[in-house]
Protein backbone atom coordinates (compact mmCIF):
# COMPACT_ATOMS: atom_id res chain seq x y z
CA UNK A 1 0.00 0.00 0.00
CA UNK A 2 2.70 2.48 0.84
CA UNK A 3 4.29 1.86 -2.52
CA UNK A 4 1.04 2.83 -4.03
CA UNK A 5 0.75 5.76 -2.24
CA UNK A 6 4.68 7.07 -3.49
CA UNK A 7 3.93 6.02 -6.76
CA UNK A 8 0.73 8.34 -6.92
CA UNK A 9 2.49 10.85 -5.20
CA UNK A 10 5.30 10.71 -8.08
CA UNK A 11 2.70 10.86 -10.55
CA UNK A 12 1.02 13.87 -8.89
CA UNK A 13 4.42 15.36 -9.30
CA UNK A 14 4.62 14.93 -12.87
CA UNK A 15 1.53 16.18 -13.84
CA UNK A 16 2.18 19.36 -11.79
CA UNK A 17 5.03 19.71 -13.29
CA UNK A 18 3.72 19.60 -17.00
CA UNK A 19 1.00 22.21 -15.68
CA UNK A 20 3.40 24.72 -13.87
CA UNK A 21 4.35 26.74 -16.64
CA UNK A 22 0.69 28.05 -16.53
CA UNK A 23 1.18 29.74 -13.12
CA UNK A 24 5.19 30.20 -13.12
CA UNK A 25 5.66 30.77 -16.90
CA UNK A 26 4.87 34.53 -16.89
CA UNK A 27 7.09 35.28 -13.94
CA UNK A 28 9.63 33.23 -14.44
CA UNK A 29 9.57 35.37 -18.07
CA UNK A 30 9.80 38.65 -16.67
CA UNK A 31 12.41 37.61 -14.23
CA UNK A 32 14.66 36.32 -18.06
CA UNK A 33 13.97 39.86 -19.73
CA UNK A 34 15.27 41.80 -16.73
CA UNK A 35 18.53 39.51 -17.04
CA UNK A 36 19.15 40.01 -20.58
CA UNK A 37 17.66 43.09 -21.59
CA UNK A 38 19.42 43.13 -24.39
CA UNK A 39 18.57 39.93 -26.06
CA UNK A 40 16.38 39.42 -29.01
CA UNK A 41 12.67 38.77 -28.70
CA UNK A 42 12.59 35.39 -30.34
CA UNK A 43 15.94 33.85 -29.20
CA UNK A 44 14.92 35.01 -25.75
CA UNK A 45 11.43 33.29 -25.94
CA UNK A 46 13.67 30.43 -26.87
CA UNK A 47 16.27 30.67 -23.77
CA UNK A 48 13.00 31.10 -21.51
CA UNK A 49 11.93 27.78 -22.74
CA UNK A 50 15.23 26.18 -22.59
CA UNK A 51 15.86 27.50 -18.96
CA UNK A 52 12.16 26.69 -17.59
CA UNK A 53 12.04 23.42 -18.71
CA UNK A 54 15.84 22.54 -17.46
CA UNK A 55 14.32 23.44 -13.71
CA UNK A 56 10.95 22.25 -13.70
CA UNK A 57 12.07 18.88 -14.61
CA UNK A 58 15.08 18.99 -11.76
CA UNK A 59 12.58 19.74 -9.24
CA UNK A 60 9.69 17.45 -10.23
CA UNK A 61 13.14 14.91 -10.37
CA UNK A 62 14.68 16.12 -7.21
CA UNK A 63 10.69 15.65 -5.88
CA UNK A 64 10.52 12.38 -6.95
CA UNK A 65 13.83 10.97 -5.39
CA UNK A 66 12.80 12.27 -2.51
CA UNK A 67 9.72 10.95 -1.93
CA UNK A 68 10.88 7.54 -2.66
CA UNK A 69 13.45 7.90 -0.02
CA UNK A 70 10.98 7.45 2.52
CA UNK A 71 10.08 4.44 1.09
CA UNK A 72 12.51 1.22 0.76
CA UNK A 73 10.20 -1.07 -1.04
CA UNK A 74 9.62 0.83 -3.55
CA UNK A 75 11.74 -0.75 -6.31
CA UNK A 76 10.57 -4.25 -5.28
CA UNK A 77 7.66 -4.69 -7.24
CA UNK A 78 9.05 -8.39 -8.96
CA UNK A 79 9.35 -11.78 -7.59
CA UNK A 80 12.23 -12.39 -9.70
CA UNK A 81 15.85 -11.44 -8.31
CA UNK A 82 17.14 -8.07 -10.50
CA UNK A 83 20.02 -8.98 -12.87
CA UNK A 84 23.59 -7.30 -11.76
CA UNK A 85 24.40 -4.16 -11.95
CA UNK A 86 26.64 -4.63 -15.41
CA UNK A 87 24.54 -6.84 -16.79
CA UNK A 88 21.54 -4.65 -16.58
CA UNK A 89 24.02 -1.22 -17.99
CA UNK A 90 24.72 -3.94 -21.00
CA UNK A 91 21.14 -4.37 -21.92
CA UNK A 92 20.61 -0.74 -21.26
CA UNK A 93 23.26 -0.30 -24.14
CA UNK A 94 21.31 -2.77 -26.19
CA UNK A 95 18.73 -1.69 -25.51
CA UNK A 96 19.27 1.59 -27.22
CA UNK A 97 20.03 -0.09 -30.43
CA UNK A 98 16.94 -2.17 -29.50
CA UNK A 99 14.54 1.07 -29.53
CA UNK A 100 16.76 2.41 -32.23
CA UNK A 101 15.59 -0.48 -34.74
CA UNK A 102 11.51 -0.49 -33.34
CA UNK A 103 11.97 3.47 -34.16
CA UNK A 104 13.27 2.33 -37.95
CA UNK A 105 10.24 0.19 -38.13
CA UNK A 106 7.23 2.52 -36.94
CA UNK A 107 8.60 4.83 -39.70
CA UNK A 108 8.11 2.14 -41.95
CA UNK A 109 5.16 1.43 -40.70
CA UNK A 110 4.26 5.32 -40.71
CA UNK A 111 5.27 6.18 -44.26
CA UNK A 112 3.24 3.29 -45.22
CA UNK A 113 0.12 5.32 -43.59
CA UNK A 114 1.39 8.68 -45.72
CA UNK A 115 2.89 10.06 -42.55
CA UNK A 116 6.29 11.54 -43.85
CA UNK A 117 6.50 14.95 -41.90
CA UNK A 118 9.58 14.94 -39.07
CA UNK A 119 8.10 15.32 -35.37
CA UNK A 120 7.22 18.71 -34.95
CA UNK A 121 8.17 17.93 -31.37
CA UNK A 122 11.61 17.21 -31.68
CA UNK A 123 12.28 19.96 -33.88
CA UNK A 124 10.70 22.39 -31.23
CA UNK A 125 12.67 21.15 -28.72
CA UNK A 126 16.07 21.06 -30.28
CA UNK A 127 15.41 25.01 -31.70
CA UNK A 128 14.87 25.53 -27.97
CA UNK A 129 18.26 23.52 -27.30
CA UNK A 130 19.99 25.21 -30.24
CA UNK A 131 19.43 28.52 -28.54
CA UNK A 132 19.49 27.32 -25.10
CA UNK A 133 22.13 24.47 -24.89
CA UNK A 134 21.19 23.91 -21.20
CA UNK A 135 17.79 22.34 -22.11
CA UNK A 136 20.44 19.77 -23.22
CA UNK A 137 20.37 18.42 -19.63
CA UNK A 138 16.75 18.13 -19.21
CA UNK A 139 16.55 16.03 -22.81
CA UNK A 140 19.82 14.21 -22.05
CA UNK A 141 19.59 13.24 -18.65
CA UNK A 142 17.13 15.03 -16.47
CA UNK A 143 14.13 14.11 -18.68
CA UNK A 144 14.80 10.33 -19.55
CA UNK A 145 15.20 9.87 -15.61
CA UNK A 146 12.24 11.21 -14.68
CA UNK A 147 9.99 9.81 -17.11
CA UNK A 148 11.28 6.20 -16.43
CA UNK A 149 10.10 6.78 -12.91
CA UNK A 150 6.86 7.89 -14.00
CA UNK A 151 5.97 5.78 -17.53
CA UNK A 152 8.03 2.47 -16.02
CA UNK A 153 7.99 2.03 -12.06
CA UNK A 154 5.05 3.92 -11.45
CA UNK A 155 2.56 3.00 -14.42
CA UNK A 156 3.91 -0.09 -15.85
CA UNK A 157 5.26 -1.24 -12.57
CA UNK A 158 1.78 -0.59 -11.33
CA UNK A 159 -0.02 -2.84 -13.61
CA UNK A 160 2.63 -5.75 -13.98
CA UNK A 161 1.53 -6.03 -10.67
CA UNK A 162 -1.79 -7.28 -11.46
CA UNK A 163 -2.08 -7.75 -15.30
CA UNK A 164 0.53 -9.53 -17.60
CA UNK A 165 3.99 -7.65 -18.95
CA UNK A 166 1.85 -7.33 -22.24
CA UNK A 167 -0.74 -5.37 -20.90
CA UNK A 168 1.04 -3.33 -18.44
CA UNK A 169 3.74 -2.60 -21.10
CA UNK A 170 0.88 -1.63 -23.78
CA UNK A 171 -0.89 1.01 -21.63
CA UNK A 172 2.31 2.35 -20.54
CA UNK A 173 3.23 2.66 -23.52
CA UNK A 174 0.08 4.27 -25.11
CA UNK A 175 0.42 6.74 -22.19
CA UNK A 176 4.35 7.47 -23.16
CA UNK A 177 3.08 8.21 -26.55
CA UNK A 178 -0.25 10.44 -25.84
CA UNK A 179 2.13 12.77 -23.05
CA UNK A 180 4.71 13.70 -25.67
CA UNK A 181 1.57 15.48 -28.18
CA UNK A 182 3.07 14.30 -30.75
CA UNK A 183 -0.25 12.28 -31.86
CA UNK A 184 1.34 12.08 -35.75
CA UNK A 185 3.85 9.60 -34.86
CA UNK A 186 2.29 7.99 -31.67
CA UNK A 187 3.44 4.82 -33.50
CA UNK A 188 7.00 5.30 -32.91
CA UNK A 189 6.41 6.85 -29.55
CA UNK A 190 4.75 3.82 -28.12
CA UNK A 191 7.14 1.28 -29.94
CA UNK A 192 9.85 3.07 -27.72
CA UNK A 193 7.67 2.92 -24.78
CA UNK A 194 7.15 -0.74 -25.34
CA UNK A 195 10.66 -1.36 -25.41
CA UNK A 196 11.51 0.29 -22.54
CA UNK A 197 8.94 -1.52 -20.46
CA UNK A 198 10.59 -4.75 -22.26
CA UNK A 199 14.43 -3.50 -21.03
CA UNK A 200 13.47 -2.80 -17.12
CA UNK A 201 10.93 -6.20 -16.96
CA UNK A 202 14.05 -8.24 -18.35
CA UNK A 203 16.61 -6.79 -16.00
CA UNK A 204 14.04 -5.66 -13.58
CA UNK A 205 16.52 -2.92 -12.58
CA UNK A 206 15.34 0.61 -13.81
CA UNK A 207 18.40 1.79 -14.33
CA UNK A 208 18.40 -0.25 -18.12
CA UNK A 209 15.82 1.71 -19.23
CA UNK A 210 17.23 4.72 -18.03
CA UNK A 211 20.35 4.29 -20.07
CA UNK A 212 18.79 3.32 -23.11
CA UNK A 213 16.27 6.23 -22.71
CA UNK A 214 19.33 8.77 -22.02
CA UNK A 215 21.33 7.43 -25.02
CA UNK A 216 19.14 7.60 -27.19
CA UNK A 217 17.64 11.07 -26.71
CA UNK A 218 21.51 12.10 -26.51
CA UNK A 219 21.85 10.70 -30.27
CA UNK A 220 18.67 12.68 -31.46
CA UNK A 221 19.91 15.73 -29.90
CA UNK A 222 23.16 15.22 -30.91
CA UNK A 223 22.05 14.53 -34.54
CA UNK A 224 19.41 16.93 -34.92
CA UNK A 225 21.73 19.80 -33.49
CA UNK A 226 24.70 18.76 -35.42
CA UNK A 227 22.88 17.53 -38.92
CA UNK A 228 24.54 20.32 -41.39
CA UNK A 229 28.38 19.65 -39.83
CA UNK A 230 27.73 15.86 -40.33
CA UNK A 231 26.32 15.84 -43.87
CA UNK A 232 29.23 18.38 -44.43
CA UNK A 233 31.62 15.71 -43.41
CA UNK A 234 30.44 13.20 -44.94
CA UNK A 235 30.09 15.12 -48.23
CA UNK A 236 33.94 15.31 -47.72
CA UNK A 237 34.59 11.84 -47.69
CA UNK A 238 32.62 9.86 -49.73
Amino acid sequence: MKSHKTALYILLIYLAMQLSSVVFMRPFALFMKKRYPTMGKEELVLTINGWYIVISFAVALLLSLIVIAFNRNFWKIFKQKPESIPTSILWGVIGFFLVFVGQWIGGIIEHSLGITQASENTANLTTIADAAPVAILALAIIGPILEEFVFRRVIFGSLIQTTNFFIAALISSLVFAVIHFDFTHIIIYAISGFIFAFLYYRTRRIITSIIAHMMLNGFVTAIQLYQEPIVKFLEQHQ
